[in-house]
Parts: structure tokens; C-alpha cells; sequence
């Protein structure tokens, strides 16, 4: 996963925990960066005091509302508030845009209001500033830092794909890469939090379309996304970005559509009646119902895991006197 991203050049599995002076020496690093927060060891060390004490250490801010913490709160607590609310499914045609001219009219539409999960720790644990909940507030500028900012060119065979990419996972990437072997430039259609609700039920999807779109943009095979693509790969669509090939993974079957009126339909129709739609395996059994059920079958395990987790960081934030 973390060798499809963009930015990243090299992965070292199994690195240690602590980042060490030897760890840097040994793979060619001048320094190591990590957030604002603060990451302990089982003893309530500093992981990285090591490289600080050596001036090999730099740091960058944390993302607001970017929190695994959140994430699993959704899951557990069936929540809708992250939901951006849309039109109905059939003006999606007429409303999707490419990334570039889409973007302002959707981030007006976030709330800044922050919230906090306190269902999921005990009254008596104290807080610690760096294990926090907050809304991630998406910007122009945020967003095209994960764009690539080029249309195709002239020769360049368009793919075209369309899902809703919640949790983004192994599978995910893993069908990315494979659609993008059909052609040069891939474009993903993002559904929008409305339409994968109306399909999915529940509380579906568990991130917003903004933070679907940044997941699936900050990697490699991806060139360009739509936000709010509609349900129905329409010929509107496939005509304006002069797609070529339309990639559906088939371990993904409508079997599972709640609402019988997307049941109904077969969002690959004109994709098939031009003879442009493929199916692939990705090779992966992941799924976005697979992680979530693991996080619901571990869900005690995960609350005494946080509550740990934010009593060591409360104690060190309390020595450094920043609460």
C-alpha cells in the first residue's frame, strides 16, 4: 500500500518501531519527518528522541481531521455526520465535473465545526492533545497537491473507472493498477456519499467524498479523478473525457444494491454497448466490509488499546506542561 503512493520512492518493511541514527544511516536518509503528534514506546519513550538528539529529525503539522481515531468511531457508532449532502442520483449527470472544476463547489460545502468522540473513552482517562477528533476541512490547495494537473494528451488512451473506494485498501490499489494496463491515463469516477448510501444502506460510505477523493488521488496509477460521478457510466461521461476503456473489478457485484431502483440498473450499459468494458480480478479478497468487521469483532480490544494510548500521551503532554 504505502509503495503505491505518490511521493513514495523506497519502502524498508519490518523497520524498527524507534527510529534509530542507524536506521537512517543504513538506507541513505539525512533525516526522518513525522507529525505534530507525539508516538510512545510500550515504556513511554519519545520513538524518535534518538534522531532529535542528533538534529536528524524534522517535523511537519498533522492533518486536522484526518484521525484513525474517527474513522473507527464511524464504524462502531453507525454515524452519518460525515455524509455530504448532494442532489438526488439522476442529476449527478449534470453535475459531475472533472477535479479542477468541481473542487470549489464542494469544499463550501464542509462544516468547520469540530467534534469529539467521547463514547469511545472513558470519563476517568485524561486527554491527551494528540490523540484528537476533528472534521477535515478540505481546500483548493489541499486537494491539487494531490492532482496530477495535466489532461491527457492527444494520444493518450483514456480509463475510465467509477466506485466509491471507502477505507481505500489492497484491493483497491491492486484493481487501480490493473485498469490502468488498459490505456495511458486513468481517471476514477468518486460516487458521492448520497449515491454509495443509497446503494450500500447503513451508514455508508465511512469517509466523505472528500477524503475518498484525496485517498484514491494519492496514488500512483491514478491521473485524475471525477467528484460526484454519477451511478450510470452515461454517455455524457464517457463522450467528454474521451474514455476508451471502462474497467469494472468483478469480485464487485451489484448483488449487495439495497435501493431496488439502482438494483434495477446496470451502470456499465453504454460502456458495453460500444464494446469498451472489461472486467479484471485484482487479486485480492480485501474488501471495505471485510475491515469493517474486523474493526466491529475487535471493537473492545481497540477502546483498551486507545485508552492506553491516550493515558501515556495525557502523562508526557501533562510533564511538558500542555494541558
Amino acid at each position: 500500500m504505502v509503495a503505491g503512493i505518490k511521493w513514495v520512492d523506497e519502502v524498508v518493511e519490518n523497520a524498527p518501531y524507534a527510529t534509530t541514527v542507524e536506521t537512517l544511516d543504513k538506507y541513505d536518509c539525512d533525516f526522518c519527518v513525522h507529525g505534530d503528534d507525539i508516538t510512545l514506546t510500550a515504556d513511554g519513550k519519545d520513538t524518535y528522541q534518538e534522531v532529535k538528539d542528533h538534529q536528524r529529525y524534522r517535523e511537519c503539522k498533522r492533518t486536522c481531521g484526518v484521525s484513525t481515531t474517527d474513522l473507527v468511531g464511524r464504524m462502531l457508532l453507525l454515524t452519518k455526520n460525515h455524509h455530504t449532502q448532494d442532489e438526488h442520483i439522476e442529476q449527478h449527470v449534470e453535475r459531475a465535473r472533472s477535479l479542477s472544476t468541481a473542487i470549489l463547489e464542494y469544499s463550501k460545502r464542509m462544516q468547520s465545526k469540530k467534534r469529539r468522540l467521547n463514547r469511545l473513552i472513558a470519563d476517568n482517562v485524561a486527554m491527551s492533545p494528540w490523540t484528537r477528533v476533528s472534521r477535515f476541512i478540505p481546500t483548493t490547495t489541499t486537494i491539487l497537491e494531490f492532482a496530477e494537473g495535466r489532461p491527457p494528451k492527444p494520444t493518450d488512451k483514456v480509463v475510465y473507472v467509477t466506485g466509491s473506494f471507502d477505507l481505500f485498501h489492497i484491493g483497491h490499489l491492486a484493481f487501480l493498477e490493473k485498469a490502468k494496463e488498459f490505456g495511458d491515463y486513468l481517471i476514477v469516477g468518486i460516487l458521492s456519499d448520497q449515491t454509495v448510501n443509497q446503494y450500500k444502506g447503513s451508514n455508508h460510505p465511512i469517509m466523505s467524498i472528500h477524503e475518498r477523493v484525496l485517498s484514491v488521488l494519492a496514488y500512483k496509477p491514478v491521473n485524475e479523478v471525477v467528484f460526484g460521478a454519477p451511478y450510470e457510466i452515461t454517455s455524457d461521461i464517457l463522450d467528454q473525457f474521451n474514455v476508451q476503456a471502462v474497467i469494472n473489478g468483478f469480485r464487485d457485484n451489484n448483488s449487495s444494491v439495497v435501493n431496488s431502483s439502482l438494483a434495477s440498473i446496470d451502470p456499465f450499459a453504454e460502456a458495453k454497448r460500444r464494446g469498451i468494458y472489461h472486467e479484471v480480478d485484482s487479486g485480492s479478497d480485501m474488501t471495505t466490509d471485510l475491515i469493517i468487521d474486523r474493526i466491529i469483532h475487535h471493537r473492545l480490544e481497540y477502546e483498551t488499546r486507545n485508552k492506553k494510548k491516550e493515558k501515556k500521551e495525557a502523562d508526557v503532554a501533562k510533564a511538558m506542561n500542555l494541558i
